[in-house]
């Protein structure tokens, strides 16, 4: 699953979140401080966690 970085301006704390593509679309996500769900999402490097071991 794809991990996206975000910015709350309510109290200006950045994280990340590991989201599903459908939980990202319907806007699945909120500040672990504050609950808000007015977020921005900030770039990040992309990869991808799968359960194959090379």
């Amino acid at each position: 699953m794809p991990q996206y970085q975000f910015y709350c301006p309510a109290c200006r704390k950045e994280f990340s979140l590991v989201l599903t593509l459908a939980e990202f679309e319907k806007g699945g996500g909120k500040c672990p401080k504050c609950g808000s769900k007015k977020l921005e999402q900030r770039w990040a490097a992309f990869y991808a966690v799968t359960s194959k071991k090379s």
